[in-house]
């Protein structure tokens, strides 16, 4: 399917969100993400809270207390934070009633979970950010798929689904930084990064042993995220001193402007926010052909490579990294029009409202635009 972008056309989304606040009744809109992390999944929801905000909506979203991601919502979103798991889904309802929440949208395992418990009068959605799990999503109204390879796995689902990918983050507010002079590295060092999770599934130990394997001396990695994986990435490392594995980082955008090559190379993937913005930032990127890369990044200069193999990560930056001897790799100019920020979530919302229209449907509704992610990260 190829990606379009029905809703805005060529609408910068300061204007379409200008345009769009007295186009739409006003809707009072819940979403519900139980995360003690901020990872992809956690910017997705807070963007997607933020943009409808400012379309004038009015936008909850309830976590955990002390949640890192009331600090990425805007000042027009509410934040509920929920103490303790206990009789979270009572408590949740009770919320819903007091607030009269109209649209309650879940994501992760423990806020499609929590859904159950909403009111009858609200309309259940989420957005399969993993995948279609019965247990988690068979009792909603809608659910949101974000590559075309889910949408062909939701089983006895009867309830409406919709494709919608993610949309590419809003960067102008991020600040640059001096990566290089932060780790004390020489100014020719050739930069390589990635940014996600340290899980299993996110391939970071593959990413390690090809760079090893392959890169060059005056190149360095440096992979930034925190996860279960951590011991056992620097076990991998050896104490080889070219390996960095940072931390979290607050300041993604600002990041990716150090690197010279972004690498994704992740086991599976569902979506891949951090491969959008390294994209926006016209970096060369390698990537892993996993479910939802594969589908998104088939038509852009991409090197793709099999999920989990070390020969052919170690191949590919061997032929990245030598093919220019300056130390800085050309930037890409990417055709970034599919993955419209306001198209993506003007496309949310109108499945928000053909859910509560009750509209029948056949099956996903594949045929709508495809869309990608963002995040104004205000206080």
């Amino acid at each position: 399917m190829n990606a379009r972008n029905d809703f805005v056309g060529e609408l910068h989304p300061r204007a379409y969100e200008a345009a769009n606040k007295a186009a739409s009744p006003r809707l009072k809109i819940m979403h519900v993400l139980f995360s003690s992390r901020v990872a992809g999944s956690e910017r997705y929801c807070a963007d997607l809270a933020n943009g409808q905000a400012a379309l004038g909506h009015e936008v909850h979203v309830a976590g955990r207390y002390g949640s890192p991601i009331a600090g990425l919502l805007s000042k027009e979103v509410v934040f509920h934070g929920f103490a303790i798991p206990f009789l979270r889904g009572l408590r949740l309802r009770r919320l819903m009633d007091r607030t009269g929440i109209e649209i309650a949208h879940g994501h992760l395992s423990h806020g499609c979970k929590a859904l159950a418990a909403a009111p009858d009068s609200v309309v259940r959605i989420a957005t399969l950010h993993v995948g279609y799990k019965a247990r988690q999503h068979a009792c909603l109204d809608g659910v949101i798929c974000v590559n075309t390879a889910q949408s062909t796995r939701l089983g006895t689902f009867d309830g409406q689904s919709t494709l919608i990918s993610n949309w590419l983050p809003d960067v102008k507010s991020a600040e640059s930084f001096d990566l290089r002079a932060q780790l004390n590295l020489p100014r020719e060092t050739r930069l390589v990064g990635s940014v996600g999770r340290l899980h299993l599934s996110k391939g970071y130990d593959v990413l390690v042993s090809a760079f090893r394997q392959s890169a060059p001396d005056n190149a360095a990695l440096v992979i930034v995220g925190e996860g279960p994986h951590r011991a056992a990435l620097e076990k991998l490392a050896k104490g080889d001193s070219r390996i960095h594995l940072p931390g979290h980082c607050n300041n993604v955008p600002g990041f990716l402007r150090n690197l010279d090559l972004f690498v994704s190379p992740s086991r599976e993937e569902s979506a891949g926010l951090a491969i959008l913005e390294a994209m926006h930032e016209g970096l060369p990127i390698i990537a892993t052909a996993a479910e939802g890369p594969a589908e998104y990044l088939r038509d852009h200069p991409v090197t793709l490579i099999a999920p989990g193999s070390v020969e052919g990560l170690a191949e590919a930056l061997a032929d990245v990294l030598r093919e220019q001897p300056v130390v800085r790799l050309s930037r890409v100019g990417y055709d970034l029009v599919p993955f419209s920020r306001s198209a993506g979530i003007a496309n949310v919302l109108d499945f928000y409202s053909r859910v509560a229209r009750g509209a029948v449907q056949a099956g996903p509704d594949i045929d709508q635009p495809r869309l990608i992610y963002a995040s104004e990260a205000q206080e």
